[in-house]
């Protein structure tokens, strides 16, 4: 068997042009003021801790001239066939175009980001993410937004057997319910390195 390297580890510094910051699905149809009756426990977090949280990311990383990717839960069809057959059953979808499937307005993208419509929970799965980091060079990629036991979930572990070094900045994720939020933390924390805002902020300038 061949040795892993000594150094190996999650542990690592910020490589400039390496890394990137995933922001998944904080679009108004899921975090917007229309969505905040639906879910007032959800909409309370991503509002006054998610949201905020992500802002200072994007701050620190566009700041270093890190990569920004977005992530919105998007029909590519006006009938939403594209979708995969768990959000069809879940009828989960926002249609293409509509105000719904748009980044809030807080966090919105620069000219230059990356936004991808994806039509299923694992964006590495209904998107072309893997193929888009591998040409730009990731290797380290920091993960935020919601719900944390479902698409962040499926992006730190497809992301990890993809070979990326995964980083969840916890406290700029959110789910249903702080339970819920603690519980996939603590499911997923094996595949990815947790880091607090603050922390990946500090990482990001340290880059530069």
């Amino acid at each position: 068997m061949t040795p892993l390297p000594s150094d190996l580890t999650r542990d690592r510094p910020i490589v400039p042009g390496r890394a990137a910051l995933l922001v998944i699905d904080v679009q108004n149809g899921i975090c917007g003021p229309g969505a905040a009756a639906k879910r007032p426990e959800f909409h309370q977090a991503a509002t006054s801790r998610v949201i905020p949280n992500i802002a200072r990311l994007l701050e620190a990383f566009r700041a270093a001239r890190l990569e920004v990717i977005y992530t919105v839960i998007e029909d590519l069809t006006r009938d939403g066939r594209d979708r995969s057959l768990d959000y069809k059953l879940s009828h989960m979808g926002f249609a293409k175009g509509s105000l719904e499937a748009k980044v809030v307005a807080e966090i919105a993208p620069w000219e230059d980001e990356i936004v991808l419509p994806k039509t299923s929970s694992s964006v590495f799965n209904s998107t072309n993410l893997d193929y888009l980091l591998r040409n730009i060079g990731i290797e380290d990629v920091f993960v935020a937004g919601v719900l944390t036991d479902q698409c962040i979930d499926h992006a730190v572990k497809d992301g990890a057997d993809k070979g990326y070094y995964m980083t969840c900045v916890h406290d700029a994720c959110a789910a249903e319910t702080p339970a819920r939020h603690a519980a996939a933390l603590d499911c997923f924390k094996g595949y990815c390195r947790m880091l607090s805002t603050e922390d990946a902020v500090n990482l990001a300038a340290a880059s530069q």
